[in-house]
């Protein structure tokens, strides 16, 4: 049995689990991590937790230390060298004329490696590009490519909402998300309705979809024919919070009809 916490790599990286070492910590840390080549920083997202060795994927690495004024010091000062680097790789990827859009990049701590991030339509052959990188800067590259919800993540912004992105400040896995929880929950199919910053549909849709779908159990559908103490008519709307249905009499008649 292992006591573990959640770990989000730099700014952007995975999360993942890494051993307490025996230590302490609260969400919000900034920790000093193992890493593949070297060491890494990381933020803390959960408190301590225990787990079993057969819960572990893969080999666990161990967080080193928590943090220091001069390991943040570093950090900053990485972040300061990220601009040079972006404007370095995007002119690179603009005289070799590769379809790909650079979004950002990231330092691991110590600068063993520079993590680029792009979008693109399809696959990219970048390997001509990461050689000429890894000469100019003299350590190790890498190209991640990323998904348009990535690309919000990690550039944020406001949603429709007028709060910063969720994915921005605490989502930490995107969820599939689909036009039927919309449909359920009565919402307009209009993709500048339900869309994000994005393009997909908005990560918000998913967090009610259950309570809606629980609510609208035994609910008529809308179009169908009911009997209602008035008559019979049609159902023309659903109003799932007040389990209730508009329902359209055969004389023309408006009636709401509860079903709690």
């Amino acid at each position: 049995m292992y006591e573990v916490v959640q770990v989000r790599l730099r700014e952007a990286g995975k999360i993942t689990y890494f051993s307490t070492n025996g230590m302490r910590f609260k969400s919000g840390d900034h920790v000093i991590v193992e890493a593949d080549r070297g060491l890494d920083y990381g933020q803390v997202l959960s408190e301590t937790e225990a787990i079993l060795d057969s819960d572990i994927a893969e080999p666990l690495k161990k967080i080193i230390r928590k943090a220091n004024p001069w390991d943040m010091m570093q950090v900053e000062k990485n972040k300061k060298k990220v601009k040079e680097v972006m404007a370095t790789c995007a002119k690179k990827i603009q005289d070799k004329r590769i379809s790909m859009k650079l979004i950002d990049a990231e330092f691991s701590f110590d600068r063993s490696k520079i993590i680029f991030y792009f979008t693109a339509e399809g696959r990219v052959d970048f390997r001509d590009l990461v050689k000429e990188l890894a000469n100019t800067f003299k350590t190790r590259i890498e190209l991640k490519q990323i998904g348009v919800r990535d690309e919000a993540k990690m550039l944020g912004g406001l949603g429709p909402c007028g709060r910063a992105l969720c994915c921005a400040t605490y989502l930490k896995d995107f969820d599939p998300v689909t036009i039927k929880m919309a449909k359920e929950q009565n919402l307009p199919l209009n993709p500048t309705k339900i869309s994000g910053l994005c393009g997909r549909l908005m990560c918000c849709l998913g967090y009610e979809y259950k309570t809606y779908k629980e609510l609208m159990k035994g609910m008529p559908a809308e179009g169908s024919i009911v009997k209602t103490e008035k008559g019979q008519g049609k159902v023309i709307s659903i109003n799932a919070i007040k389990r209730a249905a508009t329902v359209e009499l055969e004389d023309g008649t408006i009636v709401e009809v509860s079903y709690k």
